[in-house]
Parts: structure tokens; sequence; C-alpha cells
């Protein structure tokens, strides 16, 4: 079995992948901490990064991603980011436009979620609701609010027919607990009923925005990350978020239009709904 090397903790195959920019400008939601702090730290990290990445936090002062931000000041903002609510989206967008001076967003990776596990018995209106917002409703409107921006970015290749993230493109962080054809292969030792049922509702919005932003030259899919030792996905996770987001990370710079409308893990291997 093929073991690339690792060098300051990154496979080499993947630091030759990240020696080509991902795209200009990136906006990545659930900054603070997990995978949407690491995602940030990778691409800033990255040999080419991206001219602009916006780390959307809904505390813009916590120190994990202040930190971050002091270090890379020529290429981070930190931006006020509360994905359930819409107003605090409407001035993201503002504000990731007036960045931009006129030109458009390449990239946005809707990281935000929520996790409330619970059985049958343990879950209510009021869980459903929450879990909905975040991991449903929040990634819609970002798609809505951003959407100009997006087609700006991909107007700026009139010659490129072909979709990607350097173009244009939505990634939604979903899971494989969403599979429905999954489900009863892991349902009993992941309940999970709000998560499940709320992650399987965002891949329904990743195929309803990949065949409506197709006309825009906009790729959207959903994309699982693994089990990985985050806060939400706890010490005993078998993937650190260096070992995911790096895998990740190369997955979304090979993606083409053929995999828009889909649900692939890490590795890019392609997950059943």
């Amino acid at each position: 079995m093929y073991m690339p090397s690792i060098v300051d903790g990154v496979k080499v195959t993947d630091k030759l992948i990240m020696a080509s920019r991902i795209c200009d400008s990136v906006l990545v939601t659930g900054s603070n901490r997990g995978i949407g702090l690491e995602l940030v730290r990778q691409l800033a990290d990255s040999p080419l990064p991206p001219v602009q990445i916006f780390a959307g936090c809904r505390d813009p002062n916590g120190p994990r991603s202040q930190e971050l931000a002091q270090k890379h000041h020529d290429v981070i903002t930190v931006v006020q980011l509360d994905t359930t609510s819409p107003t605090s989206i409407a001035e993201a967008s503002k504000l990731v436009e007036a960045k931009l001076k006129g030109k458009g967003l390449n990239l946005i990776i809707n990281n935000a979620g929520v996790n409330i596990p619970g059985s049958l018995v343990e879950t209510g209106k009021q869980e459903m609701v929450d879990v909905f917002t975040t991991n449903v409703v929040g990634p819609m409107l970002i798609a809505k609010d951003f959407h100009p921006l997006l087609c700006k970015a991909a107007a700026q290749f009139p010659h490129q027919t072909s979709m990607s993230c350097s173009r244009s493109a939505i990634i939604n962080v979903s899971t494989l607990l969403s599979s429905i054809k999954r489900c009863p292969e892991n349902f009993s030792v992941s309940p999970m009923y709000p998560y499940r049922v709320s992650k399987a509702a965002l891949n329904m919005l990743t195929c309803c925005l990949a065949e409506d932003f197709r006309k825009d030259g906009i790729l959207v899919m959903s994309l699982h990350p693994g089990w990985v030792q985050t806060e939400m996905g706890g010490p005993e996770a078998p993937l650190t978020t260096l070992e995911s987001i790096s895998s990740m990370l190369k997955v979304i710079t090979s993606l083409t239009e053929k995999e828009s409308g889909t649900l692939l893990d890490w590795e890019g291997k392609n997950i059943p709904w």
C-alpha cells in the first residue's frame, strides 16, 4: 500500500497539490474552531494561498481566529457571521463585497454546523428546529445572499465553460450519517435524529443549488470530512483535523462539473444518498 511521506506534518502529495492556488477568494463559515479553523489555517499556510480568505465567525473576537488573522493579516479577514441570523448574513455579504473591490467570490465552504445528540425520546421540536436552522437554513441563506458574488466570479472566466472551485463553487460540509442508504449500517451506533435529518436535508439543498446554479457556472457539492478529533467529534475520532483538512483540500482542488450535486468523503469517494 502506498504511503506518502510526511513533511512538517503534511503529506508531500498534498503539498504538491497545494502548490497551485486553490482560488483567489474564499469564505469559510464556522471558522472559530475545529474544522473551520483548520481550513483557514491550511489555506493561509499553503505555498500559494488565496489572495483573500474570509473567516466567518459568530464571535469575531475569539482568541483562536484572531491569532490566525494576526499571523496572516495580509490574507485573512475575520467576518462576524452568525449563520442563524439573516441580518448577520446580509451584513457579511456587504462586507465581503466591499473587500473584494469589484471582484467576485470564488469559493464558499459552508462549514458552520451543530449537533445535538439525541434519540427519539430525547428529541423534541426545539432540538429539531435549532439544528435544522443552523445546518440547513443557514447554508441556504448564505448561498442566496452571496449568489451575486459567486456569479461575478464565474463571469470573470468568460472563455471557461467548465466548473471548478478556482472559478466559482459552494462546498457544503455534510456527513456519512446523512446517507439514507447507509443508515441501517450505523444508526444503532449514532442515532442523533436532529443531526442526521438536517444533514440529509442539506444534501437535498446541495442538489437543488447544483441544478439552479449550473446555468451560472457555479459548482455545488457536499463533502464529508470524516470522523474528526474536534469538540464536536470528540477525542476518540480516528482523524486529526490536519489529516482531514489536507485531504479535503486535495479533493476540493480536483473537483469538476462531474462532481456538482454529489456527496463525497475526504478521500474523494462517493457516498450514496
